[in-house]
């Protein structure tokens, strides 16, 4: 190599370290300082080979589990024009010849794909003409001054040129500056060494426009990385090859199983050099172009966006009808419904909001929310505005309808501001269920939260919802508008709404006090500042005002999650003892149960517990059946995923609130999966009963509330007055009521990447659920018995997958996971003597699990190789423990029972 080099002394491709070499009149070389980047001799041709691969994988690094290919061509490079007033300033041609194909992956053999095929058939001979036109640099200080080439040419074929010219660009010296290539202006890293100069692009700080959206919970998001080094190989102070990878990879935080990458490799060799066209005269580079070609244009650098068009495609219309019928009611369970789901959502997203109307006005009613599901789930203008124009909410007979749309927008994943504004135009008009107007309001609370989350709280609609939220809440004369705003206001948690809450949590009355102090408890702990939990501790110890069991409870609980001081654990810990009989319980299982699972205030309440004042038997041996309970479903190094439980009886043995919840953490992030709440009161008088103080006179009510992937909903009615109930008992179906019904989009991740190659890629996932949370409330007068039960089915899939595109060959990789799964939890009270047995079961149904991995590279003309993978699994069922003490009484109240006309489910 170095005798080569020696013989090409004066046919130089590169630049000394620190001077820049040209020839003079008699062929002999001189030197000029002041160099900073690549130069080429006059009149000389630079023969060069250049190679661009990429390979998809899982991220495992082995080359026969991996798809790609290579291209490759040689590279022809002359210098044009230099500057007579300064060397830096150069006009550059550069020309693909002799470009081929093939795989990366040479054990493909046979099952090649490019077998048989040379390029002009592969690339299309139009397409590899415009490849291997010539483009124009002009380098100023080996930075891309400008760069040109022909218009109307193919952006692909563009992009690979443009991949090719910004291997050009590069300095000698070390350091840190902003450079504008193919992946967009972009900060880069010189490190110069003797025999090489390294540089590093940072492709997090590269400014291009590309679509992309994610996910802001990072529990159900996506981590990317990516890298980029280029390493210009230096010999006898000449470069003689540049050698550049870049890496993007991405993993799903909760099911790292969902992962890929992405390697894209470039190569550029100097072979050889050879006499070449004299260079051309003049001071300015525009007319030395002109002269060249007056059809070349100057064009960015920057990487151009691109769709490769889709040949004899299915229209939406065709995509639905094979997709409908895994969307029909009986299917629902199945994860082949969530994957038809998922799928049919991304041909939403290419769809015209006529397209949409056509087959939302032309679907029957047993599919038909399904389809609403996906459209409001795709989240496109077209798809909204398609599904506002369907949707009446002046009338009564699309209520299942427009519930399915508002949820759906409250599970968006990346909700925008017309989205919002649409919702705020919507309450501002009349509606034919109030049920409805309720709703829309809850899901504006729900839509300002992750905008907020996602720095647009600023934004106009934000604005108008933050006033219209706030406002209608201190100005809201019914009770039930009262309730609508502070369900908003749960879900907006508004920093600004706290002073709102404190006042309706302590001067409330019974559910509107209720609903705001565990508005309060959503907040982030940085809010629950001193000032607050004076007000909840005036609440808990009924400092003002008699408060019910359920709120006194809950504010106890927020103090004590949120770094209670010494004298709050103190206090709360020695009103134990003082409460009426199951508040007692519930108090101290609460306590109990901050020590058993470690939270953090287990440290605040060991010290406490020192003093014998707080820790003595009379105070920790009160009987009782209310319990609070914290387990484990799942626990990993990197996640966990927990349940509570805690259930508050009366005095007399009914049901006042049971509380169950999922949590999931990863990290430090977090997100509340689910809260089903099933709440009771005045129900004492139909077992003559006595109240308990301050709930004498509480109207006869149940009913259910739910909380799912943090968005509260709007909560349902079993029975409200004492006439409604007995008219529910005696005509009990024996059905539970749906809270919550319907497929969501949970995971949303998409990228489109520039690689530096010119290759357009795209890293997507995709995660969905079908959901049904039923509960239900069974009362037996004749058996003195009462059972709450809670179930939740769910059918799950996740697909992730990275495209490589060129538009004439196409590589992917596809991973997917799916299962099916259930829980349930029963609670069943005996009632006919004290203390009342309880019993209380947890269980997770056993549940498939399914792995598919697909591989495919393909050619636009329609040559393909496919490989697929599948594993499956079963995943046991499992009891979770809950905190009992007569737990040996299951058997007793779960044994079979005579039909009872007296109970029944409502």
């Amino acid at each position: 190599m170095k005798e080569s080099v020696a013989r090409l002394s004066h046919d130089l491709y590169g630049r000394r370290l620190h001077h820049i070499i040209s020839h003079n009149s008699n062929g002999k070389s001189h030197l000029k300082s002041h160099t900073t980047g690549l130069s080429l001799n006059n009149d000389r041709l630079y023969k060069l080979t250049y190679s661009t691969e990429v390979l998809l994988d899982r991220g495992k690094g082995k080359l026969q589990d991996s798809v790609g290919y290579r291209i490759s061509s040689n590279v022809d490079v002359v210098l044009l024009w230099r500057n007579p007033d300064g060397d830096d300033d150069q006009l550059i041609q550069i020309t693909m010849k002799d470009v081929n194909i093939e795989n990366v992956n040479q054990q493909r053999g046979e099952k090649s794909i490019f077998k048989g095929k040379n390029p002009p058939k592969i690339i299309r001979k139009e397409n590899l003409e415009a490849l291997q036109r010539p483009v124009l640099l002009h380098l100023i200080h080996g930075k891309v001054k400008e760069f040109y080439s022909y218009a109307n040419e193919p952006v692909a074929i563009e992009n690979l040129k443009r991949g090719l010219a910004s291997l050009f660009q590069m300095q000698l010296s070390s350091g840190t500056t902003n450079e504008v290539d193919i992946s967009g202006d972009c900060k880069v890293t010189y490190q110069a060494h003797q025999d090489k100069v390294i540089k590093i692009k940072a492709l997090d700080s590269c400014k291009i426009e590309r679509s992309g959206f994610t996910t802001s919970n990072q529990v159900l998001g996506v981590t990317s990385k990516a890298t980029s080094v280029t390493t210009y190989k230096i010999e006898d102070s000449f470069v003689i090859a540049v050698l550049a990878e870049e890496t993007h990879a991405f993993r799903m935080n909760s099911l790292q199983t969902i992962a890929g990458k992405i390697i894209s490799k470039q190569k550029l060799e100097l072979k050889t050099t050879e006499a070449g066209p004299r260079l051309m005269s003049g001071k300015q580079v525009a007319a030395i172009i002109k002269a060249v070609d007056s059809e070349y244009k100057a064009l960015p650098i920057v990487g151009q966006d691109f769709q490769s068009k889709c040949k004899r495609c299915p229209s939406l219309s065709e995509h639905w009808q094979s997709t409908r019928k895994h969307l029909q009611p009986d299917n629902l369970s199945k994860a082949e419904a969530v994957r038809s789901f998922l799928a049919f959502i991304q041909h939403l997203r290419t769809a015209t909001r006529e397209e949409i109307l056509q087959i939302l006005k032309a679907e029957n009613k047993e599919v038909l929310p399904q389809l609403v599901d996906a459209v409001t789930s795709a989240q496109t203008s077209d798809s909204l505005d398609a599904i506002l124009d369907f949707l009446d909410f002046k009338s009564d007979s699309s209520i299942i309808l427009q519930e399915r749309f508002l949820y759906a927008c409250g599970f968006a994943s990346h909700p925008n501001e017309e989205l919002l504004r649409g919702l705020i135009s919507k309450f501002k008009g009349s509606f034919a269920s109030n049920d409805i107007r309720e709703t829309v309001m809850i899901i504006i609370g729900a839509l300002v939260k992750k905008l907020c989350q996602n720095e647009g709280c600023k934004l106009k609609a934000v604005v108008e919802a933050k006033k219209l939220i706030l406002g209608g809440l201190e100005r809201a004369e019914k009770k039930e508008d009262t309730m609508m705003y502070l369900l908003a206001l749960k879900n907006a948690l508004l920093p600004e709404g706290i002073p709102l809450l404190l006042k309706f949590a302590e001067a409330g009355e019974g559910p509107v006090s209720h609903l705001a102090t565990t508005a309060l408890q959503r907040y982030d702990v940085s809010f629950i500042t001193d000032e607050v939990k004076k007000t909840l501790n005036r609440i808990y110890h009924q400092n003002r005002k008699v408060h019910e069991k359920t709120v006194r409870t809950t504010a106890a609980a927020i103090i004590l999650n949120n770094n209670p001081s010494y004298m709050e654990v103190k206090n709360i810990l020695l009103s134990i003892g003082e409460l009426p009989k199951e508040m007692n319980k519930y108090m101290l299982t609460l306590v109990q149960d901050i020590l058993r699972f470690e939270m953090p205030a287990s440290k605040m309440v060991r010290r406490v517990l020192k003093e014998m004042v707080a820790h003595n038997y009379d105070r920790f041996s009160k009987s009782g059946s209310s319990s609070a309970y914290t387990g484990y479903i799942e626990r990993t190094p990197h996640s966990a995923s927990t349940y509570s439980l805690d259930i508050l009886y009366s005095g007399s043995g009914i049901l006042r609130r049971s509380n169950l919840n999922i949590f999931q953490y990863i990290g430090k992030a977090h997100l509340h999966s689910s809260q089903v709440v099933i709440e009771a009161q005045g129900l004492e008088a139909l077992i003559a009963a006595t109240p308990d103080e301050g709930e004498e006179n509480l109207d006869s009510y149940a009913g259910m509330s739910a909380i799912l992937f943090d968005v509260q909903l709007r909560p349902v009615t079993f029975f409200n007055g004492y006439s409604d109930l007995m008219s529910k008992m005696l005509s009990a179906s024996g059905d539970p009521i749906s809270v919550v019904k319907g497929l969501i989009l949970l995971i949303d991740h998409s990228q489109e990447l520039q690689l530096q190659s010119g290759l357009k890629a795209n890293m997507d996932v995709q995660g969905g659920l079908a959901i049904d949370i039923s509960g239900a409330m069974e009362f037996s007068l004749w058996y003195r018995e009462s059972k709450t039960r809670v179930k939740t089915r769910v059918a799950l899939a996740i697909t992730g997958s990275i495209t490589v595109d060129s538009s004439f060959v196409k590589a992917g990789l596809e991973i997917s996971t799916e299962t099916e799964t259930g829980l349930e939890f029963i609670s069943t009270v005996q009632f006919s003597q004290y203390p009342f047995l309880v019993c209380m079961q947890m269980d997770k149904d056993g549940a498939p699990l399914r792995q598919f991995e697909t591989k495919y590279e393909r050619l636009s003309t329609g040559r393909g190789y496919v490989s697929r993978r599948r594993k499956e699994s079963l995943i046991a069922g499992s009891e979770f423990p809950l905190h009992q003490e007569n737990s040996e009484m299951c058997k007793v109240v779960f044994a079979p029972e005579p039909a009872s006309t007296s109970s029944g489910w409502f």
